[in-house]
């Protein structure tokens, strides 16, 4: 990949700043867009300034800029005065329990926002590929709806058909999504809309469960992140509904970036990919308290409220068939036990 000028959006976050690391040691020009409302929405827990003064320290070809992509001129000027090889949006209101506190800020920031950064680059770098972080809650509580069947530790996928997961052909109305999950896919279909109305690169990446060292994990958002966190800090965790046999495909913050580049540098128009851990990396909330009391030797204390979360998904296994299809060469470099231990070590070495 030839050396361009990448912008990404939430870039002191989760997969952000990966992609700042990630494309800064390959020598890319890489500016940054946040401002922290992580902290805003999470207090601090979910203040991620500490990993913005580890980004200025350790890539050197990094230039920050604390920009609010509700801010339509702001956003305009700075495509404007870019010249923009790459977008890589990853900013957003990620919780689907604190938007319906939040209704204005969540759908402002996921859809708005999401809409400021599209008509900026058709205006001012249509070619450029556009990556769009969005989430698989598009999909609503529709997965819920394939026959499952319970086993010891898990709940898993009843039907043969079913076993390498959620396809994108999945439908994403007629659901319950969370006001999270609705805003997300009205930004979705916004990213698709602009590559199959105006030709523009850009590709939608329905994540399952986003995960690695690097999270500031809260309650609301960051599952695996924050059950490592109490875990080691003595706290207890809280299961919410299914027995804790729910289970999640977990993919490290670096095997997305890897996806991200794939992409860039063989875009296509309006594409949607899934993007997990898939049938290779997943476990339930149970077989993680497991892998953590394995490796950290504590024992997890944990208390269980009935109540699922609105729209939560009981199974959710990213199909990733079509994706490694069409980028063949990416492939994971990290499933659930490796990340596990990455995330007990340095949680530890933090405290």
């Amino acid at each position: 990949m030839p050396s361009v000028r990448i912008l990404i959006t939430g870039s002191s976050g989760l997969i952000g700043s990966e992609a700042v690391e990630y494309f800064g040691r390959r020598g890319h020009a890489v500016h940054g867009i946040d401002n922290n409302m992580r902290a805003d929405f999470f207090g601090p827990q979910g203040d991620t300034g500490w990993r913005l003064k580890q980004l200025l320290e350790r890539v050197p070809n990094y230039m920050h800029r604390s920009l609010d992509i509700r801010d339509r001129g702001a956003v305009m000027d700075v495509f404007a005065t870019l010249r923009v090889g790459a977008v890589i949006h990853c900013a957003a209101q990620p919780s689907h329990d604190l938007a319906k506190d939040r209704p204005f800020d969540d759908f402002d920031v996921n859809a708005v926002g999401t809409l400021n950064l599209l008509e900026a680059a058709r205006r001012h770098c249509p070619q450029a590929p556009f990556v769009f972080m969005s989430t698989n809650k598009v999909y609503g509580d529709a997965p819920n709806e394939l026959p499952l069947v319970e086993l010891a530790k898990r709940w898993d996928y009843a039907d043969a058909a079913d076993h390498q997961g959620i396809k994108e052909t999945l439908r994403i109305d007629r659901s319950k999504h969370s006001l999270f999950g609705a805003s997300k896919a009205a930004a979705d279909l916004m990213v698709q809309e602009y590559g199959r109305y105006f030709g523009m690169p850009t590709a939608c990446f329905r994540g399952g469960c986003l995960t690695g060292p690097n999270h500031s994990g809260v309650e609301l958002h960051g599952f695996l992140s924050f059950l490592v966190k109490t875990a080691l800090n003595g706290k207890t965790f809280t299961i919410f509904g299914y027995k804790g046999k729910q289970v999640r495909d977990q993919i490290h913050s670096l095997d997305v970036v890897r996806a991200f580049e794939a992409f860039i540098n063989a875009p296509r128009a309006g594409e949607v990919y899934n993007l997990g851990g898939g049938r290779e990396s997943n476990a339930s909330i149970l077989e993680c308290f497991e892998m953590i009391e394995a490796v950290s030797n504590r024992r997890i204390s944990w208390r269980y409220d009935e109540r699922n979360r609105e729209g939560d998904h009981i199974c959710y296994i990213s199909d990733m068939t079509k994706f490694r299809s069409h980028y063949p060469g990416w492939s994971l470099t990290r499933r659930v036990p490796d990340i596990v231990e990455e995330m007990v070590r340095a949680e530890a070495l933090a405290n």
